[in-house]
């Protein structure tokens, strides 16, 4: 059995059998238990998802009603069998019992702990596949059929969050790798979903002038520029900015400065030794 909560709520049965969970109560307490697997899931934190802080009275006797019925479609789907009850009553509240195995948010995380772990190792191929698997099993944004109080809204940002973390030590191993032409495609589709992120708008610079693309790369530059001051009436972040100024100059006539300035830079995107090979000189 698994439970998938990266894009619409969706229990996988023994036999392959799909059962997708509409939006209905039901479904919010589901994908809150699932979000805890393992967890008892209190009756308090319970209402608070379903109701905030205008819970009617007859509250606890409601969601009592909710779990029944999530019982009574785990019996019709024969998801409960004799030696195993998957929704158990745990004071104070309710757990789901399932394995790190048996829900796509926990394989996702161990996914992302083992890739991150091959990146500080240095084994970028190892790094990007395992990074490539995590991010594979997003269907879409988490828990994208059902209705997010608080609490569920809390948990799908914090996937969104290490989704995004995910991305990002990706790119990195690819471009360590050289992948730097594949990469390009991808950054450009990431800076338009998200149109505020710096930092992916300072790797597709990186790689387009890698390609040998520099006319580019300056034209994402003023793009960020366009972007942030529009949105949020600043100016990109100074390491931005610093690498804008840096892509300018021609190479004969950068300054003595420029390779602390590229050792600055990598420090502040993870860039590293790619910066030096625009022109910055020995590391």
């Amino acid at each position: 059995m698994e439970f998938l909560v990266l894009g619409s709520l969706e229990i996988i049965t023994e036999g392959g059998k799909s059962i997708l969970l509409g939006v209905s109560k039901i479904s919010q307490v589901l994908a809150l238990l699932v979000a805890r697997a393992g967890e008892v899931v209190s009756v308090d934190t319970l209402v608070e998802e379903l109701w905030g802080d205008r819970p009617p009275k007859s509250a606890l006797t409601t969601l009592q009603t909710y779990v029944y019925h999530a019982r009574r479609m785990f019996a019709q789907n024969e998801l409960t069998v004799p030696d195993r009850n998957v929704l158990l009553t745990r004071p104070p509240g309710y757990l789901l019992d399932a394995s790190v195995d048996e829900t796509d948010a926990s394989q996702f995380q161990r996914l992302l702990r083992q890739g991150s772990d091959s990146f500080q190792a240095e084994r970028w191929d190892e790094a990007s596949d395992r990074l490539h698997a995590a991010l594979a099993l997003f269907r879409g944004p988490a828990f994208a059929s059902v209705h997010q109080g608080a609490v569920l809204a809390a948990h799908a940002a914090n996937l969104e969050e290490l989704r995004t973390r995910a991305i990002e030590l990706r790119i990195e191993a690819q471009a360590r790798l050289g992948r730097h032409r594949e990469l390009v495609p991808e950054l450009q589709s990431l800076v338009i979903a998200r149109p505020l992120n710096e930092w992916f708008y300072g790797q597709l610079m990186v790689a387009l002038h890698r390609c040998g693309r520099r006319a580019e790369a300056l034209e994402v530059y003023q793009r960020l520029r366009r972007v942030v001051r529009d949105e949020l009436g600043v100016e990109p972040t100074a390491e931005i900015q610093r690498l804008h100024r840096i892509m300018l100059e021609p190479v004969g006539q950068r300054g003595p400065n420029t390779a602390d300035t590229f050792r600055e830079l990598r420090i502040a995107y993870g860039l590293e030794d790619r910066l030096v090979e625009l022109g910055a000189g020995p590391r």
